[in-house]
């Protein structure tokens, strides 16, 4: 399978990280907020406690990242929260560490004892890892210095493709479309002048493949 997302620096991506992706929704109590907060079971505060049980399960030895995106919570001003969620991006190179991670959300509890808290989501896509990329990669280094372009280079990236789900089954060689920057921002933009060359790479690495 060969991947025609952006490159990264010029380089072809050889590993992307798995991703998963939570939401916590805490229910508590709503409450007077001035004349009996003490009735109420506060779901903010609840939601609070658990950010940085969340922020620690990230390890940067296995590049496993565990994020608090979104959050939610409360109604009026003058009321005890009742109802607060938070949304969690967890992403990885290894299968295990997702796993691992999953497992600690999912084993989340509250810190009120009639709080209510429930985990939706999970992994959606498995890690690229390389040894399901190695040998297309090193045909593609071989084609490119046929074709006299020096030699392409090679990154693992935080971001997911469908290559992820594509490298459980077979080989995969992903970031061989159009050379640029500034992926998801404002300036994002792709080279004119890079589109001949990549062009002429990929059509030398499916012959190469093919042959």
């Amino acid at each position: 399978v060969l991947v025609l997302e952006s490159e990264i620096d010029g380089k072809v991506k050889i590993g992307r990280k798995g991703t998963s992706m939570y939401k916590i929704t805490i229910h508590g109590r709503a409450a007077h907020a001035g004349l009996e907060p003490e009735k109420g079971i506060n779901a903010t505060v609840e939601i609070a406690t658990i950010v940085n049980t969340i922020i620690a399960l990230g390890n940067k030895e296995f590049g496993t990242t565990v994020v608090p995106t979104v959050m939610n919570s409360g109604t009026t001003t003058n009321t005890v929260p009742a109802l607060a969620t938070l949304d969690i991006d967890c992403r990885s190179f290894t299968l295990s560490e997702m796993q691992r991670v999953q497992a600690a959300i999912n084993n989340l509890k509250p810190v009120h004892p009639d709080a209510k808290l429930k985990v939706t989501g999970g992994i959606n896509r498995p890690p690229l890892e390389t040894s399901a990329t190695q040998a297309l990669y090193e045909k593609c280094e071989a084609v490119a210095e046929k074709l006299g372009m020096g030699s392409i280079g090679s990154a693992s990236v935080g971001g997911a493709s469908d290559g992820n789900f594509a490298g459980i089954h077979t080989q995969v060689l992903d970031g061989l479309g159009a050379v640029g920057n500034g992926a998801h921002a404002t300036h994002e933009h792709i080279l004119a002048s890079h589109l001949e060359p990549r062009a002429s790479l990929l059509t030398a690495l499916v012959k190469e493949i093919l042959a």
